[in-house]
């Protein structure tokens, strides 16, 4: 391709500001204002509803606890097919950073579409992917972008980590991997072995193995039962004489993975002490280090990713959800140490989405330009002042925790007597009814945590305070509503 060739390809650089439709901004406000005008809604059934029942996989798994059929969405907003507007606390599972159809994102699909740009190159190189590569590099902290590789993979984050599982046992020549209690790494079969929740792999029995689970620095229930810094130091301890123990049964590992925060497993930060301890273990006895970000990487903890609020680095990072502007994407961002494939080692057929690419860099040129990871503190910190204050009215609420606009309530039985720091059991089904009654306000959240007891916060990036005070008022409605 000649260099003329290639610089027609500028109508569709991300970088290139694009004004605002209209049309953007007028359904937000009206969207907006429906939904201040809102009543109580009436959940019922929808003909479209029947059928995914009916022709859908019984996998399916959002629509028994959110039976919506969504129509339109822009901003924080989505509408359905009834005419009803929803505050969206969820986003696609913290995908859509910048919320539903940004113009920025929308704009550049649309310049994109009509370019010409081969929509589907396997691993074949374009202007797009070279800007996005580079987008994405910048986007890291200097240091670990200085020496890095981008691994394409699979639409999903699931896929990226199997790859990064691939990549360090053929780069240490290990097998065994340390993963953590309450981790979510994906759906897909070595992704699974990783998970901490034992229902969705109970089926599978015995072929999940190679996998030695540790104890996660969850400061509410500390595993150890100690809890703070206390608490911090035997996790340390223990993994340190796991790792130093000739005869601890757990041969070398290939690699250990976490999150800097548990999305799935209950929002819950790992210490930034405790960080800083583990990559000091890592280090020191020559095991990689597996960050995954696909929930909390690109703004959503307050920083562009969540080990930057530790000071530490990875060795290997794992990167979806944000990353692709709202449509699939992933990639595995490593030290070239570890680059030890072979031409094939892994691949995928939509390894090249273009699109996904675009939007990606464009979601990385706004998040940046309007500050939103600071924006995501600002907020978060506003959210859970509020979230802290309806915890001292309501003994039910056991535990308000986050880091940015990634925040998780964690509901209790109030009447059972608490444990030695102070921690009552979970109550399942006061957080089932919690989100009902959310979503008959309004609102979109979503459970997790131990038992589904954890109310999760995962708005978009782009919302503002009042549409935070907002949240919170449902929030405490609805918690109100549903107590006995």
């Amino acid at each position: 391709m000649s260099l003329s060739t290639a610089s027609s390809f500028s109508a569709v650089d991300p970088l290139t500001p694009a004004p605002k439709a209209p049309l953007h901004a007028g359904l937000a406000a009206e969207l907006g204002e429906r939904h201040r005008r809102r009543a109580l809604y009436e959940l019922g059934d929808h003909p479209l509803l029947e059928r995914q029942r009916q022709h859908e996989s019984n996998a399916r798994s959002y629509p028994r606890r959110l039976p919506l059929a969504l129509s339109r969405a822009q901003g924080v907003y989505v509408e359905d097919v009834e005419g009803r507007v929803f505050l969206d606390c969820l986003a696609g599972a913290g995908t859509l950073a910048l919320g539903h159809n940004h113009p920025a994102v929308t704009d550049v699909l649309v310049r994109t579409l009509h370019s010409g740009l081969p929509l589907h190159t396997l691993d074949i190189t374009t202007p797009v992917k070279d800007r996005f590569t580079q987008d994405v590099l910048g986007a890291l902290p200097a240091p670990f972008a200085h020496h890095a590789r981008i691994q394409f993979c699979g639409p999903t984050g699931a896929d990226a980590v199997e790859a990064a599982l691939k990549l360090v046992k053929l780069a240490t020549g290990r097998g065994t991997v340390l993963a953590f209690q309450g981790a979510y790494h994906g759906m897909t079969q070595g992704a699974l072995t990783l998970m901490g929740n034992l229902g969705p792999k109970a089926a599978l029995g015995s072929s999940l193995n190679g996998v030695q689970f540790l104890p996660y620095p969850y400061e509410y229930r500390c595993p150890f039962g100690l809890g703070g810094g206390a608490g911090i130091a035997a996790s340390l301890a223990y993994i340190d004489n796991l790792l130093s123990d000739p005869e601890s049964g757990v041969p070398k590992p290939a690699a250990i993975i976490v999150e800097a925060v548990q999305g799935e497993g209950g929002m819950i930060p790992a210490p930034v002490a405790w960080l800083k301890g583990l990559r000091a273990l890592a280090t020191r006895h020559d095991i990689p280090l597996i960050l995954d970000e696909v929930q909390t990487g690109f703004g959503r903890t307050g920083r562009m990713f969540a080990f930057e609020h530790a000071g530490i680095e990875p060795d290997v990072l794992v990167l979806s959800k944000a990353l692709g502007g709202g449509l699939p994407l992933s990639v595995v961002a490593y030290h070239e140490r570890f680059d030890t494939w072979r031409p094939g080692a892994h691949a995928g057929t939509f390894r090249g989405n273009q699109l996904a690419m675009a939007a990606g860099s464009v979601t990385l040129s706004v998040l940046r330009a309007e500050r939103l990871d600071a924006a995501a503190a600002e907020l978060g910190a506003r959210l859970m002042a509020q979230l802290a204050a309806l915890a001292k009215e309501h003994a039910c609420i056991g535990d308000v925790r986050g880091r940015g606009l990634m925040i998780g309530v964690e509901l209790v039985d109030a009447a059972a007597a608490p444990d030695a720091l102070g921690a009552r059991p979970a109550h399942r089904e006061l957080a089932g009814r919690v989100q009902r009654e959310c979503l008959r306000r309004g609102m979109i959240v979503e459970l997790g945590g131990r038992h589904g007891s954890v109310v999760r916060f995962l708005p978009p990036l782009v919302i503002t305070a009042a549409q935070i005070d907002e949240a919170a008022r449902i929030f405490g409605q609805a918690l109100v509503a549903a107590l006995p």
